[in-house]
């Protein structure tokens, strides 16, 4: 049963990743940049397609103990509903406050909300993760981002 069920998955997420590479490759060219706008977009969409077809091959070596241990239950759902406000308040706050801040913000309190509690490293990863992603998009693949309240 749990087979089936993730071959109907991966068969949707093909047809997703499909759907999103097509919208990708349609993003407007621009002439002078060295990345365009459509190379990361369309890698994601190839990315997902290779891991929705690893799925569609997968075999089924759970068993009924593990079954039975990994049922979903109520404090499951709070957390993904929790998680899920964390990224619309990502959302919402990313122009206000800048790339940098936000996705600083969004990786310390979420980490610590799904029980990373260590707040010396929690905080390290942040300020690394963020930094470095910032740099990169920035940089490397010269992409403005929400600038916000910060000067950089």
């Amino acid at each position: 049963m749990l087979k089936a069920r993730n071959k109907m998955v991966s068969l949707i997420f093909v047809l997703v990743s499909i759907f999103y590479i097509i919208l990708a490759a349609r993003l407007p060219r621009y002439p002078y940049i060295p990345v365009d706008s459509d190379v990361v977009p369309i890698g994601l969409g190839i990315v997902l397609m290779g891991l929705s077809i690893a799925l569609y091959f997968m075999k089924d070596e759970e068993s009924n103990a593990e079954r039975e241990a990994n049922k979903h239950s109520g404090k499951e759902w709070g957390v993904v509903l929790a998680v899920f406000l964390f990224v619309l308040l990502y959302i919402a706050f990313l122009n206000v406050l800048g790339f940098f801040l936000v996705t600083l913000l969004f990786l310390f309190f979420c980490t610590w909300f799904l029980g990373y509690k260590h707040f010396l490293s929690n905080a390290i990863v942040s300020i690394v993760v963020s930094s470095g992603i910032y740099l990169l998009f920035t940089q490397f693949l010269q992409i403005k981002l929400p600038q916000g309240i910060l000067p950089f």
